[in-house]
């Protein structure tokens, strides 16, 4: 019977992986238990960030030493999502899911899928959102969960497709995710709908795009027959970027105290935060003027990380919170999302 464990590992650097190799030197993880990675690295977040690939290629670089096996054929089934931009109080960390031995009637559990190859710019599509649910469908059967309702989270990382399609494909790695959830109903579902129809959306998918990635890769987790016990979650979507509210509803629903933020005694048990916001395109927020998306100095995008990335981590007390920006379609207009996870308590 399996077990999902995660562990949140500090980055000294965009290419540092020592924190995982001392756990696999100390036999606490075991190189070839690992399913997934999903990480915050500090580059800016755009098109031309470096430090997701660079990340990517020292893990698997690792992974390989380790295992024995191609890096090229560990890239192709351990998903590794990245989001770039650690504004203001953002810590750089990463979360290694594994698989290991355990034993109970039901828990949380963990599935990966990967798409075919995607030619260059066939993103923000009626054909990604096809490919992606097809990949989503494939991480819900290998994580044995029986029913979509007992789907907490997917999380889509994408092809960036090229200049100018960044968002494009997030919105639609997130229509994809959305259609096979049945959260949005298949034939509203399209193309012309990425970026427009902001009705449409899921509460449950975080979805992000880049160069370091070829092919969609999709991580999925929720509650699954057969899998051990011993970590709660919880997702809740945020009505804006000021949702605080939202924010402690999620640690608290995950078994955690946050009154009005986590007590010290309790944050050795987070072993995630995962969120997504956006900025609201009508330019303003709870009736008052915003200008993330007239500044032409700092990306819009980096303004929200730093500003939800802030509320989040002073709930959690650290500033290891995965906050991705582009958050279309992935909850409310203007608003997102944030997921806890948490060891129950002993």
């Amino acid at each position: 019977m399996p077990r999902l464990t995660l562990h949140r590992l500090s980055m000294a650097h965009p290419g540092d992986v020592s924190a995982l190799a001392t756990l696999i030197a100390d036999g606490i993880v075991p190189a070839a238990s690992i399913r997934a990675v999903i990480g915050k690295t500090e580059g800016n977040g755009g098109l031309n960030d470096f430090t997701r690939g660079f990340f990517s290629q020292s893990l698997m670089h690792l992974l390989a030493r380790e295992t024995g096996e191609a890096a090229e054929e560990l890239a192709g089934r351990i998903p590794c999502v990245l989001s770039g931009g650690t504004e203001g109080v953002l810590s750089p960390h990463y979360i290694v899911f594994t698989e290991e031995e355990g034993a109970g009637e039901a828990g949380l559990a963990i599935g990966t899928a990967f798409g075919p190859p995607v030619a260059p710019g066939d993103v923000g599509n009626d054909a990604q959102i096809a490919r992606v649910a097809d990949a989503v469908r494939a991480a819900v059967a290998d994580a044995g969960i029986a029913d979509l309702a007992d789907v907490a989270l997917v999380q889509v990382k994408s092809p960036a497709g090229g200049p100018g399609l960044l968002l494009h494909s997030v919105a639609g790695g997130t229509m994809g995710a959305a259609l096979a959830l049945g959260d949005v109903p298949a034939e509203e579902a399209r193309g012309p709908a990425l970026l427009e129809r902001t009705d449409l959306f899921s509460p449950r998918v975080s979805a992000s795009a880049g160069v370091e990635v070829t092919r969609d890769e999709v991580v999925v987790l929720g509650t699954a027959r057969g899998w051990a016990p011993g970590l709660r979650m919880a997702v809740r979507p945020m009505a804006d970027a000021l949702d605080l509210r939202a924010v402690q509803a999620a640690f608290r629903a995950a078994g955690l105290e946050a009154d009005p933020d986590v007590p010290e005694a309790q944050r050795p048990r987070i072993r995630a935060i995962l969120a997504k916001a956006e900025p609201d395109r009508s330019l303003s927020i709870r009736g008052q003027r915003h200008t993330m998306l007239g500044d032409t100095d700092i990306d819009a995008q980096r303004h929200l990380r730093g500003a939800v990335g802030a509320i989040i981590a002073a709930v959690a007390g650290d500033g290891r919170v995965f906050v991705s920006g582009g958050a279309a379609h992935q909850g409310p207009p203007g608003g997102g999302l944030v997921a806890v996870i948490a060891a129950e308590e002993a």
